[in-house]
């Protein structure tokens, strides 16, 4: 069975100095009761490319619009559920605050918060993540020294022709098997 998502890194005061750039964050709490923070995303639904879903999943996860600047890259892993492998791909884009008010509103997410792009790689719960977190520095640099067109073109995109069928479980903690972003 094969799942895809797509969801974002969304960046407020991308525009100005590292040190003032914050990143909306969802963390859900594990099992053992841990907080583990990454990055909002979701299921693309029929009718949605990747980008559309992940304005959407960061907009219902995070309570924040944005727009997409740039491809981060993908994250492939493998689980078991309900006794079927999954293999599931999850596209990440860097995007650009709009506005919104933080919420949790979302029954998946237990906490958002605005995290500033520093201290990404020690609050990332998962080192892919934290990985894509890396690109998104070297293409906000880019960014600030070329403008929007020295970012790379985005990857071709076609909207969902079918319904996905959705596992009824999320990953579990520990049992990632992710290569990292690929290009």
């Amino acid at each position: 069975m094969r799942e895809t998502s797509a969801g974002g890194l969304v960046i407020a005061g991308i525009d100005g100095p590292k040190d003032g750039q914050v990143a909306a964050l969802i963390g859900r709490t594990d099992r053992r009761g841990r907080m583990l923070w990454s990055l909002p995303k979701g299921h693309i639904e029929q009718g949605e490319t990747a980008e559309q879903t992940a304005i959407r999943e960061v907009a219902e996860e995070t309570g924040i619009r944005g727009s997409v600047l740039a491809a981060l890259g993908s994250i492939d892993y493998w689980f078991v559920t309900e006794g079927r492998r999954v293999h599931k791909t999850v596209h990440h884009y860097l995007m650009r605050s709009l506005g919104g008010e933080l919420s949790d509103d979302d029954v998946e997410v237990t906490e958002v918060a605005w995290v500033p792009l520093g201290e990404l790689p020690t609050r990332l719960a998962y080192a892919d993540e934290r990985r894509l977190a890396e690109v998104a520095g070297d293409l906000i640099d880019k960014l600030h020294s070329g403008g929007p067109e020295s970012l790379p073109p985005l990857p071709p995109s076609a909207p969902r022709r079918r319904p996905q069928t959705h596992s009824s479980t999320h990953r579990t903690p520990g049992r990632r098997t992710g290569r990292g972003p690929q290009q």
